[in-house]
């Protein structure tokens, strides 16, 4: 209605205006009729309405009374006339509420079956809902208390009845609601914003006792509603439990069954109806009690994990409003209840947690002050932290069943439930773990949830040769990256394992940190079945205990300060007593890499002969210093199994090795600065597992080293090695002197060369020269072992001293384009042709020979060298060290083992460049390994082939000339037949191809063959062979990568002679005529020219276009301008 338009006040008027009106639809009930009435209604203002109520609702009752069927029109357009009477007037009468009542239930039943409802649309349906929900909220409130009358009970057991079927059956999110909501307003328990009548306690209690009889009937079918398809939407399910909730707080309530009254017996005038009435007897509560709490669990486990918040609210508010009214009469449901609520605790929703935390407070609160009460219904005067620890025990118990049985959607609930319990005793938890029954039961159901899945092969193979990254590329966030997720047997979700990290933080942060350690410690020992999982648990232990990840704001629920609060001393003692066991020889020096892999062959054939190899740096008793000598053991360590262990037990102990690394990052974390002292102990074992071969060992332990570094404030890795070099250095040394029972030493220094910086050159030393000596000494078995450590060693070198590898970087770039070049006179260089060929002749040679003469040089020159000796200088360390590394290659490239001639070759390459900035040094040695690399590169496997063409290209841009007669005589020819060899097998291959060794050798040959021609600046004769080799490659049938090489072979080549290769490729393929700019000059004819396009065309066009701009049709021949 427009607010401009006023509403009629006078009664008489109204009624004169309404009564034409009322008397045509009595007369004719049509549906225009009716809108007319509703019109007219809507002009008359509500206490004049008020008024003629009866009399306005009379001809809209008489339409609904009609007998016959009625069109769904009609009766909406008149419930919807009724629904305004009624939301702007009160009902009075209790005839008018009660004969409403039934009238508007009638429109809804079926006419045949008025059990079911009938078959009309979903718009009247809901419009008869609302109406029959203003009729409600209309009623007076010493009327509407005469519908719970003992009379009543059939009426109001049909429109209960009605409801729920409406509710349950209904396919409308609308209805459902509605009929939902209607029935709340029928038991007086409406939460919506209009007023309510606000019944007394006796009235309350007589609603109770008639809403009894009815209470198995909605509790049933309202469960079904809640537990039903989740497609009917959050707020059904929410308006479902807020009716569940309310009934069944209103006929459970402790306050109405504990009155004094006795039950009333019904009265005999009842007849018939006296058999539906209920009496609330001990035994029926109790009897009750136990049926809702099946109803109950099965509500809690379909809502208290709900996607939608709103469904995990309202399971909070039904947990609190029971607890509050009825825990004493619902003591069955107590604990479930509980559970909800506990469960809550650490909802993602910060709505539901803060709700929870306010309804848990509250249930604290009672507890704890009726526990000092004496009655004897209040459950045998258990105290709520009895209660809590008892449900402790219970879901400890289940635990394991229920992870190996339910979805994780639940098994991340009754975790939560688990953690929640923990938050709530807070310091409470010290006592209840002091009970042996409680702390076993706790850690058992632990074990067996964090087991892992250890049957993944991948762990087993994936290898780290070379993953030891350098320092300025690596940092904490590429290690953690790459960390492998852990696998768990009995879950996935990410969250589940979130979780259970915080419960065993949660234990720590409360708990009493000895108790725990040792008992923990103890699991840990007692078997390796429990070994991960115990040490998974004592690391968030001992971070919890520290006070790391506890979001413990606002959720301990009302506790005061900690109970156990661990101390700095405290906490030291459990990470030393930990640690110990970790680093211990047993679990820490487990085997990782099958025993059937050269690496670890060779590591046995150290590790099996009853010998030590001791490397001594002091006289005793001998006159040899610094020699290796071989001592018979007394105590040879014992063979390994024969049998090869199996993937299960390699991954068993990958994953302990990695849980034991992230343990000392969290120990350190727990420590911060105070861990420094127990670097001395924990920094050497956590680097032995940085230079492992199994990738996800060495990348924890690069991951906690940076934890470590961090930790202790050292801003990077360099830093935390440098700082502790002095101890790690000793310990290493003296490892050295014991090899076979410290293998892992050498790997100890590879790591620490990788990650540290020059200013360790002079520590290490003296130990690589006891590395170098027991190479001498002991090839055989160390040669292996103590390849990595070399490779590491001169890596570091080159980072730390770098040189200028390539000397011809600038001259090895292909020339720019025509534009930057002269343009050539043909003038004058026809002039320079002729007196080149009178010098052949002899002509003019006097007067050049005088031009040529040179300077006598002055007097000042080389004055340094007067009056004394020529003393070399001595070598820098650095240099010193790379020829005695070199040395050592030399000898070693004809290793048998192919592993090693690979490693040798790559630290071979590396010394190369290290000494490259002292030629006078790097051309003997070069000279001295030339034989060896020789037979690497012409009869060895193709591996090592390719490794060693690496090595010579290297050497060709470091040595230059020195090489040039070497490699034109003894490696050309070779390289040349096998790319002529190779070429027509890789034009005719098909994409497999590309993954052979063969075409890696004849990639890497191309890619280096061209910059190593130019660089040794080779003659006419080997430059023809090298081109006639690497025509075919040109070719487009061959695969793009080698046309892309090869490509790159002809650009280093026009750098050395561009007239023999410019000729060269317009003889395959000449893409223009060259016409003489004088008609005396002979035209220049090129067996390339007017060829059709071939295979070559196209790379032949992109070199002659790139290197010569030489693309056009006709080109007209440059003369002298």
């Amino acid at each position: 209605m427009p607010p401009t338009m006023t509403q009629i006040s006078d009664p008489k008027i109204a009624f004169a205006y309404l009564r034409p009106a009322c008397v045509l639809l009595t007369r004719e009930p049509t549906v225009s009729n009716v809108e007319t009435l509703s019109a007219q209604l809507k002009e008359v203002n509500d206490a004049t309405l008020q008024q003629l109520q009866e009399y306005v609702l009379f001809p809209l009752r008489f339409v609904l009374k009609v007998p016959g069927p009625k069109k769904d029109k009609l009766v909406q357009a008149v419930v919807e006339a009724l629904s305004h009477v009624l939301e702007n007037t009160c009902v009075q009468s209790w005839e008018t509420l009660r004969d409403l009542l039934s009238e508007l239930c009638l429109c809804l039943c079926s006419p045949t079956d008025p059990g079911k409802p009938a078959d009309t649309s979903e718009e009247l349906k809901l419009t008869v809902l609302r109406c029959l929900d203003a009729l409600l909220h209309a009623a007076y409130g010493d009327i509407v208390f005469k519908l719970f009358e003992p009379i009543m009970l059939p009426g109001l057991g049909a429109a209960i009845s009605l409801l729920l079927t409406l509710g349950e059956k209904e396919k409308s999110r609308d209805i459902q609601a509605a009929a939902l909501k209607c029935l709340q307003a029928l038991t007086l328990q409406c939460d919506c914003n209009q007023e309510h009548v606000a019944p007394s306690s006796e009235e309350r209690c007589a609603i109770g006792s008639t809403m009894a009889s009815f209470l198995p009937g909605i509790t049933m079918a309202v469960a079904r509603i809640i537990t039903g398809d989740l497609r009917q939407g959050h707020a059904v399910t929410v308006r479902a439990m807020k009716v569940w909730s309310r009934t069944v707080g209103l006929v459970m309530e402790d306050a109405q069954l504990q009155s004094s009254e006795p039950c009333k017996t019904p009265s005999p005038d009842l007849g018939r109806i006296g058999q539906l009435v209920v009496l609330r007897t001990q035994d029926w509560v109790k009897s009750t009690s136990g049926k809702l709490s099946v109803l109950l669990k099965k509500i809690i486990s379909c809502t208290s994990a709900h996607q939608h918040w709103r469904v995990r609210l309202e399971m909070v508010e039904l947990a609190d409003l029971l607890l509050a009214r009825c825990s004493l009469s619902l003591g069955e449901c107590v604990g479930p209840l509980l559970e909800a609520l506990v469960g809550a605790v650490n909802d993602g929703e910060p709505k539901v947690r803060e709700r929870c935390e306010v309804a848990l407070r509250e249930v604290s609160q009672r507890n704890q002050s009726s526990s000092n009460l004496t009655d004897k219904n209040i459950s045998s005067s258990q105290t709520f932290t009895d209660v809590l620890s008892e449900n402790l025990h219970s879901l400890a118990t289940s635990l394991p069943r229920l992870m190996r049985t339910s979805d994780d959607q639940k098994k991340l609930f009754v975790l939560n439930v688990f953690l929640g319990y923990l938050k709530i005793l807070g310091p409470l938890v010290s006592v209840v773990l002091n009970s042996a029954a409680h702390l076993e039961r706790i850690s058992k159901a632990l074990m067996q949830v964090l087991e892992l899945d250890v049957m993944d092969v991948r762990i087993v193979e994936e290898r780290s040769y070379g993953a030891t990254i350098e320092t300025s590329s690596g940092s904490h966030d590429s290690y953690s990256a790459h960390i492998q997720r852990k696998h768990f047997l009995y879950f996935t979700d990410e969250k589940i394992f979130s979780v259970l990290m915080e419960i065993c933080r949660t234990l720590g942060y409360y708990g009493n940190i000895y108790l725990l350690t040792d008992h923990f410690l103890d699991l840990y020992r007692q078997s390796s079945a429990y070994r991960k999982q115990a040490a998974m648990v004592l690391n968030e232990i001992i971070r919890g205990a520290a006070g790391i990840a506890m979001a413990t704001e606002g959720e301990d629920l009302g506790h005061e300060g900690r109970g156990c609060s661990a101390t700095k001393e405290d906490l030291e003692a459990a990470v030393v007593s930990v640690m110990e066991e970790y680093t211990s020889l047993n679990n820490w020096h487990l085997i990782t890499v099958s025993e059937e892999t050269d690496r670890d062959k060779q590591d046995q054939q150290l590790l099996s002969p009853s010998r030590l190899l001791s490397i001594s740096n002091s006289d005793v008793g001998n006159a040899n210093a610094n020699s290796l000598q071989v001592i018979p053991s007394s105590f040879a360590s014992s063979s390994a199994s024969s049998s090869t262990s199996t993937i299960h037990q390699l991954n068993s102990n990958i994953w302990q090795l990695c849980i034991q690394l992230e343990g000392l990052a969290c120990f350190a974390q727990a420590l911060g600065y105070d861990f420094r002292p127990l670097l001395m102990t924990s920094l050497y074992p956590v680097l032995e597992k940085a230079g492992e071969e199994t990738h996800l060992v060495n990348q924890v332990a690069l991951g906690s080293m940076w934890d470590i570094s961090k930790a202790c404030g050292y801003p990077s890795l360099k830093e935390l090695i440098n700082d502790n070099s002095d101890y790690l250095l000793n310990d290493i040394s003296l490892n050295l002197q014991r090899l076979s029972q410290h293998p892992q030493a050498p790997r100890v220094l590879t790591v620490m060369l990788t990650h540290s910086d020059c200013s360790l050159l002079p520590l290490v030393r003296d130990i690589v020269q006891d590395v170098l000596m027991a190479l001498d000494l002991s090839y055989n078995h160390t040669a292996a072992l103590f390849c990595s450590v070399l490779h590491a060693l001169v890596k570091a070198l080159v980072r730390w001293f770098p040189a200028c590898c390539s000397k011809t970087s600038e001259s090895a770039r292909p020339k720019q384009t025509s534009t930057d070049q002269e343009v050539l006179n043909i003038c004058q260089f026809l002039l320079d042709y002729r007196k080149q060929k009178e010098l052949a002749e002899g002509i003019g040679i006097e007067e050049d020979d005088t031009e040529d003469l040179v300077p006598p040089p002055t007097e000042c020159e080389g004055v340094e060298d007067i009056g004394g000796p020529d003393v070399k200088a001595e070598l820098p360390t650095h240099l010193s060290i790379t020829k005695d590394v070199m040395e050592r290659c030399i000898h070693l490239l004809s290793d048998p083992s192919l592993r090693v001639r690979l490693k040798v070759l790559d630290v071979l390459e590396l010394c190369v460049c290290v000494l490259s900035e002292r030629e006078n040094e790097l051309l003997p040695m070069a000279h001295r390994c030339w034989p060896a690399l020789l037979q690497r590169l012409t009869a060895d496997d193709p591996l090592a082939v390719l490794r060693a063409f690496r090595v010579l290209c290297t050497l060709g841009e470091t040595c230059g000339d020195f090489l040039r007669r070497r490699v034109s005589k003894e490696v050309l020819p070779k390289l040349s037949s096998s790319l002529a060899r190779q070429a027509p097998i890789s034009a005719k291959a098909g994409p497999v191809y590309t993954h052979t060794l063969a075409y890696k050798l004849q990639l890497a040959v191309l890619q280096g063959l061209g910059s190593l021609c130019q660089r040794l600046d080779l003659g006419e004769a080997e430059l023809d062979a090298v081109c006639e080799a690497c025509l075919p490659y040109l070719s487009c049938r061959q695969p793009i990568r080698l046309q892309e090489a090869c490509l790159s072979v002809f650009q280093h080549l026009i750098q050395v002679d561009p007239d023999a290769f410019w000729f060269t490729l317009n003889e395959l393929h000449c893409p223009s005529s060259y016409i003489p700019p004088h008609p005396d000059l002979q035209p220049v004819q090129l067996n390339g020219m007017g060829r059709p396009r071939d295979e070559y065309s196209d790379n032949v066009l992109k070199l002659l276009r790139e290197e010569f701009g030489s693309v056009t049709e006709t080109v007209d021949q440059p003369g002298s301008q």
